[in-house]
């Protein structure tokens, strides 16, 4: 299509004169429709110009009155040039500006190849190709806005900044010459794998979808388990680089506004280049934790333990590209739950939270027991005597337990790195050859091994991985504590553990509540798995606007 007519300025416009347009120059022909001498313009009367007529401005979708720091250039020659100097288009293969027009007017289409979604940018080009010289004579952008780009979502600015910010970001710049304005279509099309059940927190009985790589995707999520409009989710971005997008999710009318709004103010507070490993640089910037080993928020990746988690007055984290999703807050006992307890009946969910509770503290203190009834013989209650080995191995104890626990260590992260179809291998390796043979030889002894291997089960079914990797920690002091002290190294090193983890706190909650302080219905809450109709009120951890659970009839 050849932009060919003329346009004349009045002689209010023109200061006297008058200005020839120039069919071949857009540039020029976009001037004709406003005088840049005042930065005002006079619309012509008729059509749709009469609404930005009488308020004596150029066209804009926003608030003119302030001075634009960054405004968008007049001419498209300019609009490229800036695009190159600053987002690299013509160096980066995958930036692409598409210049076409539109009812003798010039527009541009500025979007990330393998970010734009094909289908909707030819379906907005075909609907433009229609575009008559009467629609867009006048205020063109008001015009494509509102009439001809047929899209859900399209959104005016007026810097180059913010377009080239939601262009980065995978939606599609509009530059209109002659405009100050810019409009910028959410047609995004971002990579995304399926929804499939995270391998964390697999249950047997139960929804098999879990949060993704795309933040909207993950949002959806939620909204499908929580209908209510009170439902909110707030979204920013932090990085100076990378621009992240996170969301703050909560329930109006049921957390803590305080809560709410000293997550966001900590949120606003990152000062960084970039968090390209999203959800754990996100956690070290907001919280302090210093070189505490033990998580302060918890981690999931299934929407409805974020959905339960969001009903109970907490606050969740969603980071674009994770699919972990931070709660908080959340104490030490947020993390020994998982989600199978709640699918099974209240005496099997009860049943199977001791199961773990059990192999939780068998992963801390098994083997600095063990090892302390080695050490001091007289300790072993009657009928126990026989526990200790009856032919020490070549290598001290504590030498060999430190090599275990390496050598176990060693095989996660083997296991992590080594493709699926030699894993097997790997396992039968590292159990077999190395286990069964350095037993043989007499380096180790078979008790160890023993309970060894009961304290890696109990590791394995802690929920929490975080809270799992933090016991380990623990067990390796407690050990080295008998190995020094004996009795009263477990006992003092004991008593140092609990004291820490009582002075934690998750964002002002107690990171022992509710053992400290000592609250009784939370900590029946922590031991029984309760039936759903008796949990009337929600607990005082989160310290919800609203703590009745069940809602009063209408």
């Amino acid at each position: 299509m050849q932009a060919s007519f003329s346009r004349k300025r009045s002689a209010a416009d023109q200061g006297g004169g008058e200005q020839p347009a120039n069919a071949e120059d857009h540039g020029a022909a976009a001037d004709g429709r406003r005088s840049e001498g005042t930065g005002q313009q006079k619309q012509a009367a008729g059509g749709r110009g009469d609404k930005q007529g009488q308020k004596g401005k150029g066209p804009s979708n926003g608030d003119e009155s302030k001075p634009v720091d960054d405004p968008i250039p007049l001419s498209m020659q300019e609009v490229k040039d800036m695009l190159e100097e600053r987002s690299g288009l013509g160096t980066s293969f995958d930036l692409v500006l598409r210049e076409m027009v539109f009812g003798s007017i010039r527009v541009g289409f500025y979007y990330v190849n393998g970010l734009a979604k094909d289908q909707v940018l030819t379906m907005v080009l075909d609907r433009l190709s229609y575009a008559d010289h009467a629609v867009m004579e006048h205020n063109p952008a008001e015009s494509l806005k509102e009439y001809l780009i047929p899209h859900i979502q399209v959104s005016p600015y007026q810097t180059m900044k913010e377009v080239i910010g939601q262009v980065m970001a995978g939606a599609t710049g509009v530059f209109i010459e002659g405009e100050k304005t810019a409009l910028v279509v959410d047609a995004k099309n971002f990579p995304v794998r399926s929804t499939e059940e995270p391998d964390l927190e697999r249950v047997v009985r139960g929804s098999r979808d879990g949060f993704v790589e795309t933040l909207m995707t993950n949002v959806a999520l939620v909204r499908r388990r929580v209908r209510d409009p009170k439902l909110r989710a707030e979204i920013m971005q932090v990085g100076k680089r990378t621009s992240t997008d996170i969301c703050i999710g909560y329930i109006d009318d049921i957390a803590n506004p305080k809560l709410v709004e000293a997550i966001r103010d900590k949120v606003k507070s990152v000062e960084l280049d970039g968090i390209p490993l999203a959800e754990k640089q996100l956690e070290e910037a907001i919280v302090a934790k210093g070189w505490n080993p033990y998580p302060l928020v918890r981690y999931t990746e299934r929407p409805d333990v974020a959905a339960a988690h969001l009903l109970e007055g907490h606050v969740i984290l969603m980071s674009d590209t994770s699919p972990s999703v931070m709660i908080m807050p959340s104490t030490f006992f947020h993390h020994l739950q998982h989600a199978e307890e709640y699918r099974q009946l209240p005496i099997i969910g009860s049943y199977l939270r001791w199961v773990r509770f059990l192999g939780i503290l068998a992963s801390l203190f098994l083997l600095p027991l063990w090892y302390l009834m080695v050490l001091e013989p007289g300790l072993k209650p009657t009928g126990l005597e026989f526990i200790g080995p009856q032919h020490p191995g070549k290598i001290p104890v504590l030498i060999q337990f430190l090599l275990a626990e390496l050598g176990i260590d060693l095989m996660r992260m083997a296991s992590v790195h080594t493709p699926t179809p030699l894993s097997v291998a790997m396992g039968l390796v590292a159990a077999i050859l190395i286990g069964d043979i350095a037993v043989k030889t007499g380096l180790f002894t078979n008790e160890i091994i023993f309970y060894i291997s009961i304290a890696t089960i109990g590791m394995f079914a802690t929920p929490s991985y975080e809270l799992s990797l933090a016991n380990r920690i623990v067990r390796l002091i407690l050990l080295f504590s008998v190995a020094l002290f004996k009795v009263p190294g477990l006992v003092i090193a004991t008593t140092v553990w609990l004291m820490f983890l009582s002075l934690q706190r998750s964002h002002t909650a107690p990171y022992m509540w509710p053992f400290l302080p000592f609250n009784a219905l939370g900590l029946l809450n922590i031991l029984f798995r309760l039936p759903v109709l008796k949990h009337k009120t929600r607990l005082s951890i989160t310290r919800a606007k609203d703590r009745t659970r069940q809602p009063a009839p209408e």
